[in-house]
């Protein structure tokens, strides 16, 4: 049984920071950082059925051509993506009235796609253009508590990696869900992500504070490893994928995630309508779900 101060419920039954009950989501869940935009792609919705809000955990859930959808804001960083993921497995592969795992038989693996903006390191993939993550780069902290399995292939990035950012730690990578990739990827940009612990100096901005390494963004941009699979490169950065790729790797689900491409940070560029840009991963995004 897994104890109270484990899995936190609330009052109504509900999981703690989320505020839903098992019966609430369904099987497909959009995320997205912000809590404006949960209605921005609900708007979309033929109906919706529940909406819920605690903190920044936006959710709503509705029909979209008959398609049963949740779309859910999780905030910025891994360590929101740390709640989100545990939470929503726990909505699925626990039972909350005895407290205790489901049986392997029974465990759902959800489907859950990421709509996020985010900015290129490279020049060719231009502001405006919409990315579908293949491998995922963690920056941040959350694998030293989790114990993550990664392929030889995924070792080899991070060790390699970490020798040319001169990284007193080593950074863990993570392929996403070649299945939701194939099916709603078609037509997009295919990048390899990089997650950042922060908005500023993990990005390589300086404001008014210097950076340790002046060059930072130059050595990502120039960073490659070579293997029998081909060239790897890093091609934009954020702040979530990595924790939802290596959680959901952990955990059983298929994980995906999307990014409308806001500003180049090659060419120094911000897009004037990003809003649109987002729009428009949105509803290509619905179409194909």
């Amino acid at each position: 049984m897994i104890k109270s101060s484990e899995l936190i419920l609330n009052p109504d039954g509900s999981i703690y920071h989320l505020n839903l009950l098992p019966d609430h989501i369904s099987d497909t869940i959009l995320t997205v950082g912000d809590p404006g935009r949960v209605a921005q792609v609900s708007r979309h919705f033929d109906s919706i059925e529940f909406e819920t809000m605690h903190r920044e955990f936006v959710t709503h859930v509705g029909y979209y051509r008959g398609k049963r959808i949740t779309v859910l804001s999780t905030g910025m960083g891994t360590d929101n993506i740390d709640i989100v993921m545990n939470e929503l497995d726990a909505l699925v592969n626990i039972d909350f009235m005895s407290r205790t795992v489901r049986p392997v038989e029974e465990r759902m693996s959800l489907r859950i796609i990421r709509l996020g903006t985010s900015g290129s390191l490279q020049a060719d993939v231009p502001i405006g253009a919409m990315l579908a993550t293949e491998h995922a780069v963690g920056l941040d902290s959350l694998m030293q508590f989790y114990p993550l399995m990664e392929t030889g292939i995924e070792t080899e990035i991070a060790t390699e990696l970490q020798q040319s950012l001169g990284l007193a730690f080593a950074p863990y990578v993570v392929r996403g869900s070649d299945i939701l990739r194939e099916q709603l990827g078609a037509g997009m940009v295919m990048g390899n992500t990089l997650t950042c612990p922060g908005f500023y100096g993990p990005q390589g901005r300086s404001l008014r504070l210097d950076l340790r390494q002046p060059d930072y963004i130059a050595r990502l941009q120039s960073f490659r490893h070579q293997s029998a699979e081909g060239v790897f490169r890093l091609s934009n950065f954020e702040m979530e994928t990595a924790g939802y790729y290596s959680l959901g790797r952990m955990l059983g689900h298929e994980v995906l995630s999307l990014n409308a491409i806001v500003a180049n940070r090659a060419t120094g560029e911000f897009a004037e309508n990003a809003g649109a840009v987002v729009d428009a991963m949105i509803e290509r995004t619905l179409l194909r779900l």
